[in-house]
């Protein structure tokens, strides 16, 4: 019996901020950006709009999409970085978000629950529920990784923003991918990039060393909570490589294969948080696997004949055929946390089909990775319907439908500034408003559709 996706949606804002202004407003090569980092364009999240409210219209997509009915789904597990609450989840937000516009009641009898590991999170929620699908052929679950990746003004990983949200229908015998079991992992314990609960003392903010109640808070010191992460970029790179190239050895392990897998990949799907860190990573990979060319590169050291490698024809063709598809749905959007790498999914499909190329019963290879850190490897091949499925999502089309905002909006939104969203809602979920007078409703989020 087979496993695996059978449907998949999206959403994305309607608002972007070209790749070239915020260059411009911060004195960096465009072509920095652009050619050496693939990045065009970046997603931003509109007032009226959260990582609750993605995820509810990408399900909402696909419910809609195949006429779905709500009490069909037995799990709806979230894959996310960008949680609002310390204890409710957003999955919990759904249930509310998706029976006030479907139904009253019907995933009364429905399993939810988010899963937390940086970009990694989402692959949990998706082999979790796979394996629930291969003890329950009957029934059918939805995964959906939803994020806002917003790091701090003026830093080094501002050009890699982005949001977004992918929802997936996890059934037996599956009309678009087939999941193999077998699963490479690699784990290690570091700081590369985390978003800690940090804390100050009242007296900074009450100018009273006698610690007076202040809003609410009776402890002497204050916890703050920042959407930017605490990251090292060089770090972070560092780990990615080691993770996935441990992943990548223990899957082949793993699934009893030894030979060159890449070769037998048709599409390569990586983790990106930005477009073209999987084709600048998998270079470690690709000379492994290609002793001999290597050796034939130019360079006294090992760096240096990577180094050329990366820049042969044989890793150019590869990259062109195996993970450039991945990579264009990337860098129109932005890196999107735990979402990336099933959006380099629905990008490399999409992809192949305005390209009439035949991808039927070909392999796919997963690459993914979370900061923290762990990586996992896994493989599935492209199902006969594939085609019919991934048409309705119009993932380009959507794409080129969206509306450029100027940079000084850009920082207003980013700063929270603005009160009014830039474009009207139409047809999509929204947050209506939180709740700041209720004792007992303090911080609740209401949402309705528009």
């Amino acid at each position: 019996m087979q496993v695996g996706i059978d449907v998949i949606q999206f959403d994305v804002p309607k608002i972007f901020l070209p790749i070239k202004d915020l260059a411009n407003a911060r004195v960096i090569e465009q072509a920095k950006l652009e050619k050496g980092l693939g990045l065009l364009n970046m997603s931003l999240l509109d007032v009226h709009q959260d990582v609750i409210t993605l995820a509810a219209n990408a399900i909402y997509k696909l419910i809609e999409q195949e006429n779905i009915q709500l009490e069909d789904i037995a799990r709806i597990y979230v894959g996310t970085e960008s949680g609002l609450d310390n204890s409710k989840p957003i999955a919990s937000y759904l249930v509310s978000i998706l029976e006030n516009e479907l139904g009253k009641g019907k995933l009364k009898h429905c399993d939810v629950v988010d899963l937390t590991f940086a970009c990694i999170g989402g692959v949990d929620a998706f082999h979790n529920c796979l394996d629930f699908i291969r003890l329950n052929p009957s029934k059918k679950a939805i995964v959906v990784t939803t994020d806002n990746a917003k790091y701090d003004l003026n830093s080094t990983g501002e050009y890699t923003q982005g949001a977004g949200a992918i929802a997936m229908l996890i059934a037996s015998n599956p009309r678009i991918l087939s999941i193999n079991q077998p699963v490479g992992i690699s784990t290690e314990g570091v700081f590369d990039f985390f978003k800690p609960k940090q804390t100050i003392s009242k007296e900074l903010i009450t100018s009273s060393k006698d610690n007076p109640e202040w809003l609410g808070v009776l402890e002497s010191e204050i916890t703050i909570v920042k959407e930017q992460p605490i990251f090292d970029g060089q770090y972070s790179n560092e780990c990615y490589i080691n993770r996935i190239k441990e992943a990548y050895q223990h899957f082949k392990v793993e699934s009893n294969q030894q030979s060159n897998l890449s070769n037998e990949w048709e599409l390569i799907l990586m983790h990106l948080p930005y477009c073209y860190q999987g084709r600048r990573t998998f270079i470690e990979i690709f000379s492994e696997e290609n002793s001999t060319l290597l050796e034939q590169q130019e360079g006294e050291t090992l760096k240096e004949k990577t180094k050329a490698l990366s820049k042969s024809p044989e890793y150019l063709e590869f990259v062109t055929k195996k993970l450039y598809p991945a990579e264009v749905a990337s860098g129109n959007i932005g890196n999107i946390y735990t979402g990336s790498i099933f959006l380099g999914l629905l990008s490399a499909l999409y992809f192949s089909l305005k390209n009439n190329r035949n991808i039927c019963q070909q392999k796919v290879g997963f690459i993914a990775y979370g900061s923290g850190s762990k990586s996992k490897v896994f493989e599935g091949n492209v199902q006969d319907d594939w085609k019919a499925v991934i048409e309705k999502t119009n993932l380009f089309q959507i794409l080129e439908s969206r509306t450029a905002i100027d940079f000084t909006t850009y920082e207003k939104l980013h700063k929270k500034e603005l009160t009014t969203s830039i474009i009207e809602p139409k047809n999509e979920f929204v947050l209506d408003y939180i709740e700041t007078k209720s004792e007992t409703l303090l911080g609740a989020r209401y949402y309705n559709r528009k």
